[in-house]
């Protein structure tokens, strides 16, 4: 019996570690672990939880999911969640290749032909967000996301409000009305805020407005919901459909886990099931690496209520290294009419560049968020 053999990762810039897994019969398979400024626990996690895959078949990918979630007293949180998500989907994109057929057909096979993407935008002035949401148009895409504010005070001044609001009015005016923009409140504002500001931009028509409250707070987020009639997006620091439950009871019209920090392919399609009861649509979070965004694309292929998926292609944070660097072919990954057309290749469907990806781990990195802190010295969400 083919058995998994080895279980390697690598720390890559900017801020990713990518997980390899090989078998008895020297099949490889490639999964992304990332957890942003926590990667270096991360790996001690997948090291620790190899011990229950060596020498185990690579094909039992529920049952070993099961056991590396609940094979242990202590579980879940975004540090074992990240580890579990490398690891399951280096067993996909394995499964894949031994098939020799992509994922999505593994998960029941295509329901869509392309899923349409959107990109990030900075800028703090509205001149700023202009410019670069004209690079990203230029780009192809027909969707982009913006952060609402930097920093926030606990109960916003009338100049902070404003500026949310001129950035959003500077976005749409570029964008017109035939291209979205989504605004990220990114946790960093409290549910006073967010209640306040939300009515302000509503004549702008954002996709959804995310994160409004921190997630240790989503009992809230039922609050914020009934306060604006914009779609409102929670989840990229949600780990399990037992935590997203009470958001998807509060009325969210978008769920975002992350591929690489919510279990996997194999509990996201989950997740999206659950999704699907309550008429909620999907929308993976991913400023990630490849392997990861692959993952996403996997799971929208085969996924009805799949709306839209986020990507870091040329994304100005990502210094030191970019998305396509660790592909032998950035072709898969192109954007057509502001869209990514399906996945062909067997596994995840892309192919990494093991040498690139070896010397980069030899460089290594040690990314960290920042820390925020209010004019007064008191710490700031960010």
């Amino acid at each position: 019996m083919e058995t998994i053999e080895r279980v390697e990762t690598f720390m890559v810039a900017p801020r990713w570690l990518f997980v390899r897994l090989e078998t008895s019969a020297g099949l490889v398979g490639w999964g992304e672990a990332t957890c942003e400024g926590r990667s270096e626990t991360v790996r001690t996690a997948v090291d620790q939880l190899a011990e229950v895959l060596i020498g185990q078949d690579p094909e039992r990918i529920e049952d070993h999911w099961q056991v590396m979630t609940k094979g242990s007293f202590y579980r879940g949180g975004p540090i074992l969640a990240s580890a579990v998500s490398g690891l399951d989907q280096a067993l996909w994109d394995l499964k894949g290749k031994r098939y020799d057929t992509p994922v999505h057909q593994l998960l029941g096979g295509a329901v869509r032909d392309r899923i349409r993407v959107y990109g990030w935008v900075g800028g703090d002035e509205p001149a700023e967000v202009a410019d670069h949401i004209a690079e990203q148009v230029q780009a192809g895409l027909t969707a982009v996301k913006m952060n609402a504010s930097g920093r926030m005070s606990p109960v916003a001044s009338v100049a902070e409000l404003d500026g949310v609001v001129a950035r959003v009015a500077a976005a749409r005016e570029v964008l017109g009305d035939s291209r979205d923009v989504a605004v990220d409140f990114h946790g960093r504002f409290t549910l006073a805020n967010a209640r306040r500001v939300a009515p302000l931009l509503e004549p702008y028509r954002p996709f959804f407005l995310e994160e409004p409250v921190v997630p240790e707070n989503s009992h809230l987020i039922g609050d914020f919901v009934r306060s604006t009639t914009t779609p409102v997006s929670t989840g990229e620091r949600l780990y399990s459909r037992q935590e997203f439950l009470p958001v998807l009871q509060a009325g969210i019209a978008v769920a975002q886990p992350d591929l690489s920090h919510a279990g996997g392919i194999t509990e996201v399609r989950k997740i999206a099931a659950l999704a699907e009861t309550f008429d909620v649509q999907l929308a993976p979070h991913c400023p990630l690496g490849p392997l990861a965004l692959a993952a996403c694309l996997q799971v929208g292929f085969a996924t009805a209520n799949f709306l839209i998926q986020e990507q870091s292609i040329g994304i100005h944070y990502n210094a030191g290294a970019e998305v396509l660097d660790y592909v032998v072919d950035p072709a898969p990954l192109a954007f057509v009419d502001g869209h990514i057309e399906r996945l062909t290749g067997a596994g995840l469907g892309i192919e990494v560049d093991e040498a690139v990806v070896r010397a980069a781990d030899k460089r290594g990195h040690a990314w960290r968020g920042p820390v925020w802190r209010h004019s007064d010295g008191s710490f700031a969400e960010w």
